[in-house]
């Protein structure tokens, strides 16, 4: 972004350091969906910013797997794939779905496992440990499984770049199956089937679908392969609705951040309708436990029970978020879910000081910070450097690596590495370039986030390479903290009908980033602070209108400081718009992002 653009309400340094811009749109457009459809002009500017043109409207309004869902069979190996499950079914072999221990990978495990439950066989679910084992399918857990008497292995978010593993595998006679979505290179593991919509000899129609996405397409093939070879029949077995599970997809693809658009629209859309019914006893459970009370949307997915679930994998528990999400036992779910929430707990401790040292760490070197924050330390625990890169990329607006080392006995280091990237820079690749340089021990990822493993004397040759990689890609574009709005809004115009009308254009997600405005003019008329460092307030307009308004985490920072201090200042204050429920009463409250001194401007 540079300044021959106009500063949306010419903020171009808010209280959050950050330059505020309107995220563009076609005005003809705009206009043209709102009269079509009787919607405000400002929910057409909405629609128009991001895509939505006359021909998708309707679509995108209401999302339908009739519509968007594709024949499996259009994926390269997916026929072999389902053929060679569903003769393990048929036969009865032993088979184990080896799944990672994000939330992608324990949507897609237990969608796999409730699939085989549900045709009468049942499969073991493998979870490697995350502190022991790393990343991925590894030569010794296949090969125990084969020893144990596994005839087929299934990996789940895995398994693109696992070609040692999966050499060992074939050698000792395992089959494999492979469905990912990571990045793939030209030659690849070997295997049974390879199911990846990110292979290179794919189209790249249904690059950005998730795991989860990818396995429930499995087991539209799988199903309809037992289909054709009578298996229900023969059985005298009804087929299971494969809808019933749409709840685990959408929650693994929204928590694997990938754009909600498209297919991965309508699972999340319908799949939110599944959740709402609470017929999965280990989400009931969760949602119980974090006190979930309203009918689930993409935020309480994302950001209330996606991280409960991934906190077992990050603390060392790595298969409790699978066996969560495929028991039918309500008692075992209720388990299950309060030691994820002990477990959650401990995570956010052990994040926050990782963080603390990474900032300080940066803060000594802030006049050097590149194109790529880099950033190194002994003792950091492996399961959190994920969350800490997303907050120091949010922070510095820019993509950043954390790397947590570690001493073996021989003296040697190794860093075991998570990244996260920004718009417009596709880590993934840059990673998977580093390990063909002989740079990493092992990597891989996509476009927006990013695992490697590292010797510790490779590490400034990688922070070189890696730095060079991400500064080819921002040369053009350079990397100014920005906030995209969808619009300027008194307080008054801020009211629960043009929410409500906002709603209707969830999910919202990357890809679909929920409507974010700007309120102009408002008077902070009373604020205090809430919980830790929460600071709400009360914002009134010229008109006399007023809307609650709250800043999360803001205490210490210059924005909520400016807020409590800044009593009866006019600001332009810009967030995001919810529906606040509260003693039985309906009203709306402003989530703020940021703000900027109105009189300034």
């Amino acid at each position: 972004m540079t300044d021959t653009v106009p500063a949306f309400l010419n903020v171009a340094h808010s209280l959050s350091g950050k330059r505020w811009q309107a995220r563009p749109y076609d005005e003809r457009l705009a206009w043209g969906l709102a009269q079509g459809r009787g919607l405000p002009e400002i929910v057409g500017r909405v629609l128009a910013a991001r895509g939505v043109t006359e021909e998708v409207c309707d679509g995108f309004l209401n999302p339908t797997l009739k519509a968007l869902l594709p024949d499996p069979s259009r994926f390269k190996d997916m026929d072999a794939a389902a053929a060679r499950i569903a003769r393990a079914i048929q036969e009865g072999e032993p088979v184990a779905v080896f799944g990672d221990y994000d939330v992608d990978g324990a949507t897609s495990a237990a969608v796999m496992r409730r699939f085989f439950r549900a045709v009468g066989a049942d499969i073991r679910v493998y979870v490697p440990d995350r502190m022991m084992e790393g990343y991925g399918p590894n030569a010794p857990a296949l090969l125990r499984l084969k020893a144990e008497g596994v005839r087929l292995v299934v990996t789940v978010d895995c398994g693109v770049s696992a070609f040692a593993a999966l050499e060992a595998a074939a050698e000792a006679g395992l089959d494999v199956v492979v469905l990912d979505h990571h990045a793939a290179e030209p030659r690849l593991p070997p295997a049974v089937a390879l199911v990846n919509p990110n292979r290179l000899d794919e189209d790249g129609t249904y690059r950005t679908l998730c795991a989860a996405g990818v396995t429930f397409l499995t087991i539209v093939a799988i199903n309809r392969a037992l289909r054709s070879a009578g298996f229900y029949q023969a059985q005298g077995r009804a087929e299971p609705n494969l809808l019933d599970w749409l709840d685990l997809v959408a929650l693994g693809t929204v928590c694997d951040v990938v754009p909600l658009t498209g297919l991965n629209r309508a699972l999340v859309a319908q799949g939110l309708k599944v959740m709402a019914r609470r017929s999965n006893p280990g989400l009931a459970a969760l949602a119980d436990i974090a006190g979930v009370k309203d009918k689930p949307d993409a935020y309480h997915a994302g950001y209330v029970l996606g991280p409960r679930v991934n906190a077992g994998g990050r603390v060392g528990a790595s298969d409790l978020g699978a066996r969560l999400l495929s028991t039918d036992d309500p008692m075992e779910a209720m388990e299950l879910a309060q030691k994820l929430e002990a477990h959650n707990a401990e995570r956010r401790a052990v994040e926050q000081g990782v963080l603390e040292d990474a900032l300080a760490k940066l803060d000594k070197h802030a006049d050097e910070l590149a194109e790529l924050v880099f950033v190194a330390g002994e003792g950091w625990h492996p399961g959190v450097i994920g969350i800490v890169a997303s907050r120091l990329k949010e922070r510095y607006s820019r993509p950043a690596c954390v790397i947590a080392l570690e001493q073996g006995a021989d003296g040697t280091v190794i860093g075991k590495a998570s990244g996260r990237s920004v718009r417009g820079v596709d880590l993934g690749a840059a990673v998977i370039a580093a390990r063909q340089e002989g740079l990493l021990l092992a990597g891989g990822g996509h476009r927006m986030a990013a695992g490697f493993t590292v010797a510790g004397d490779k590490m400034a040759d990688l922070q070189a390479f890696l730095t060079g990689r991400v500064a080819e890609q921002v040369a053009a574009a350079p990397l100014v903290p920005t906030l995209e709005l969808d619009g300027a809004l008194s307080v008054g115009a801020a009211n629960s009908g043009l929410v409500g009308t906002l709603d209707k254009l969830g999910p919202f997600g990357t890809g679909n980033a929920e409507p974010r405005f700007a309120i102009t003019d408002a008077r902070v008329v009373r604020a205090d602070v809430v919980g830790a460092n929460h600071v709400r307030c009360i914002l009134q307009g010229n008109d006399g209108a007023r809307l609650k308004a709250i800043a999360f985490r803001a205490l210490d920072s210059d924005l909520g400081k400016a807020l409590l201090m800044g009593r009866g200042s006019p600001f332009h204050v810009a967030g995001i718009l919810r529906i606040d429920r509260w003693n039985g009463t309906e009203g709306v409250q402003l989530l703020i992002d940021d703000a900027a001194p109105a009189q300034t401007m």
